[in-house]
């Protein structure tokens, strides 16, 4: 948590004394808490209630009245190649070592890297707008859905895994609204689940 806050205000201040011209910041979407609508919209109320997610989301309310030109991307859970953290991995090692798995009763949404890496060409160009986005396709999925996916992708049968409940500390559903992004940016994820 000190990086995140402390961090953020140290990078912050620097920032400013160098006269950055545009300054990204890259906020969890755990900072709707649990939400009241989803899609969760841009304008919803932020709520985290996770250590992570409070000192991301009080990292992002200093740059907020920092008067620094903030990009500030809410962002959906990025995968691809050479992630080795989330779902997705840990399915693809366990099940090609034969070992079992679980799946939590949770819905996420899920966005390639090459869409992540695409927005970021646009939103590093002095000309664009400033502002809190939400990053994202808009669309939520499984766990199960990715653990079949998984197993499909190295050719087994997947099998039968228990649905434990979303814990305490966990969110049953993060889906974000990218409609402003895309209305801003002209920017709209392309690669599907």
């Amino acid at each position: 948590t000190a990086t995140n806050i402390l961090g953020t205000i140290h990078v912050a201040k620097a920032a400013l004394e160098h006269g950055v011209r545009r300054f990204i910041n890259f906020q969890t979407a755990l900072c709707y808490g649990r939400p009241s609508q989803v899609p969760i919209p841009i304008d919803h109320p932020t709520a985290p209630f996770t250590s992570y997610g409070i000192s991301k989301t009080a990292g992002e309310a200093y740059l907020m009245l920092s008067n620094l030109p903030l990009v500030s991307l809410r962002i959906a859970n990025i995968c691809g190649p050479r992630l080795t953290i989330g779902p997705i991995p840990t399915f693809y090692q366990r099940l090609k070592a034969g070992k079992s798995c679980f799946c939590s009763d949770t819905v996420r949404d899920f966005l390639d890297m090459s869409d992540f890496l695409t927005l970021m060409d646009i939103v590093i160009s002095d000309d664009v707008s400033t502002g809190i986005f939400n990053v994202a396709t808009g669309e939520g999925h499984s766990i199960k859905d990715v653990f079949h996916a998984v197993a499909n992708y190295l050719g087994i049968s997947p099998p039968d895994v228990p649905i434990v409940p979303a814990g305490k500390d966990d969110v049953p559903v993060v889906v974000l609204d990218p409609r402003e992004t895309e209305r801003v940016f002209g920017w709209r994820a392309n690669v599907s689940f």
